[in-house]
């Protein structure tokens, strides 16, 4: 039984309770204030962006949304938490009783939210230098969302679906960079066993520490199988909360799991409560986008894609929309000329992103000039092969695929009688050839093919010549 708790930083310009910065990277402890280091007699005020954020992954995510909902103070002592406290949601969080759906190899499958809540981060402690532990409370303050599933996880790949499906949502949002090198998007994993049939859940063991999807399953796989052992043993799993050493690949003791009233939440006396009223809902309800999921579902119907390349193109949201915008330019809007456009974002396009860590607006090539491509593959202009070699004389020029052809003299010959003369004369001067082929090699065809594409420098139509060739070499009489 799996349960997930995933940590959102949201993308607001300021922190959860004062105008500090939120921005990532800079110096340690300069974007700071009295407010987030803690002062006494200071007064929290609320950023209006961290509702909206919250209530719109709420109504992503299918959420019930609380019209009043209060903030409570999760108290514990911590050299990174300088108010002694957090300020965070208990008793009734913004969002409630949600699910969202992953795609898994025996089909579509319903994961429940139990609760969306919002709180603020603590600051930041190192502790991997050889000196004592430093704090950069930079962090302090700056606005989470606690996405908490209900335990209907039961694999560590269904884990790592429900949390690409989170990051995809977050990002397509706007709400969250999905960005877990950074810290901006955390998650924590309670995971118990118990045995076929049982009534009750077996005690949790909950692991934190993980900062990418494949820890995420590999520490729970590691949790699985280290539980099922000790009850096997004849041992008992305690309750704990554990940490994931990805250089021993296995979890390790950080502190026996703490309950709710160990944090002596009460109402947090200086904030009032948080009214989200029937037109702001509406408004936020309207400005929810298209999502992953259901991009890649419309991708399949209305392109005709196959299911893994609609689930490449909608993984970046900018890459959704440069497939769209350069297939809504095509001039011929085949399911062929479809696929053909998939085929180059996955090959060329994202090679490039790849290489030189970039978005797609920075690869230098525009929807327009990769639909002008494949516009002229498609209507024999040219062939797949030419169309690799100017590709590059595109990038980062402006030109479309029509004019590179054009200054270059690179424009396909489809005249059959043309094409015929010069399948002729190939067939002409290799009788030695003609024989074996007439023999049984037929593999001699691509030679010949080859021949008449030389000859015409390039330009001849591949497929035409090759059926020319085909037709010449069955009915020509071997010497």
């Amino acid at each position: 039984m799996i349960g997930l708790e995933v940590h959102a930083q949201l993308t607001t310009a300021a922190k959860a309770f004062c105008s500090c910065s939120t921005t990532f990277g800079a110096q340690p402890n300069v974007n700071v204030c009295p407010i987030c280091l803690g002062h006494p007699g200071v007064l929290p005020v609320l950023n209006e962006n961290l509702v909206s954020f919250a209530v719109r992954m709420g109504l992503a995510t299918n959420c019930q949304i609380r019209r009043v909902s209060t903030f409570s103070r999760k108290n514990y002592y911590y050299a990174d938490l300088p108010k002694g406290y957090q300020i965070t949601q208990y008793a009734d969080p913004i969002c409630h009783d949600g699910y969202v759906e992953i795609e898994t190899e025996q089909g579509t499958k319903p994961i429940g939210i139990t609760r969306i809540h919002m709180e603020e981060d603590s600051g930041k402690s190192i502790h991997d230098l050889d000196i004592d532990t430093l704090v950069d409370l930079n962090r302090a303050g700056v606005p989470l969302i606690e996405i908490v599933s209900e335990p209907d996880i039961r694999t560590p790949q269904e884990a790592y679906q429900y949390l690409q499906q989170m990051r995809q949502i977050l990002i397509y949002l706007g709400i969250c960079d999905g960005n877990l090198e950074e810290g901006s998007m955390r998650c924590d994993a309670n995971i118990s066993v118990r045995r076929r049939g049982a009534a009750v859940f077996g005690t949790k063991r909950e692991v934190k520490n993980l900062n990418s999807f494949r820890n995420v399953e590999k520490a729970i796989e590691f949790e699985i199988n280290d539980q099922i052992a000790l009850l096997e043993g004849g041992e008992q799993v305690v309750q704990q909360t554990r940490m994931w050493d990805a250089g021993a690949q296995k979890t390790k003791v950080m502190r026996t799991k703490e309950q709710a009233h160990d944090y002596r939440y009460f109402p947090e006396p200086d904030l009032g409560p948080v009214v989200v009223d029937h037109d702001r809902l509406e408004e936020l309800r309207a400005s929810i986008p298209e999502l992953s999921l259901a991009k890649k579902r419309r991708f399949m119907a209305q392109y005709h894609l196959p299911e893994y390349d609609a689930a490449i193109l909608v993984d970046e949201q900018d890459v959704a929309v440069y497939y769209e915008d350069a297939c809504g330019s095509l001039a011929s809007g085949t399911p062929d000329a479809f696929k053909l456009v998939s085929n180059w974002i996955m090959t060329e396009i994202l090679r490039i992103m790849s290489e030189r860590k970039c978005a797609i607006s920075e690869v230098g090539l525009t929807s327009r000039q990769l639909s002008s491509l494949i516009d002229v593959i498609t209507d024999g202009t040219i062939s797949s092969k030419t169309a690799k070699e100017i590709f590059p004389d595109m990038l980062a020029s402006g030109r479309t695929a029509q004019e590179v052809v054009e200054e270059r003299g690179l424009k396909q010959v489809s005249d059959p009688a043309a094409l015929s003369a010069l399948v002729d004369e190939v067939v002409r001067v290799n009788p030695d050839n003609v024989q074996k082929y007439k023999s049984g090699k037929t593999n001699l065809l691509g030679f010949f093919v080859g021949q008449v594409l030389k000859a015409s420098g390039g330009t001849a139509n591949p497929s035409m010549v090759t059926q020319l060739m085909k037709d010449a070499l069955e009915s020509a009489t071997a010497p």
